[in-house]
């Protein structure tokens, strides 16, 4: 069981990455494949950003959810 939410969280995580990284590049939001990965991601991120908002233009966001996840991950595949 631990194992199989270990690798939804490195799916998740995956799923962060793709989405920092069309931050950086110009994409189409109305795009199916980038709307669901909007759906997926946004749940998680849109809470971070009210009590962290943007810095000079830079959402660090994805920065701690990615790491929080990093450390439920460790936890939970090291407990079970």
């Amino acid at each position: 069981m631990g194992v199989i939410l270990g690798k939804l969280i490195d799916l998740y995580q995956i799923a962060l990455i793709v989405r920092i990284v069309l931050s950086w590049v110009p994409h189409n939001p109305y795009n199916q494949a980038i709307r669901i990965l909007y759906k997926i991601t946004d749940p998680i991120l849109n809470p971070i950003r009210k009590y962290i908002p943007p810095f000079r233009g830079i959402d660090f966001s994805p920065v701690v959810v990615f790491f929080g996840l990093s450390l439920l991950k460790k936890i939970v595949v090291g407990i079970l």
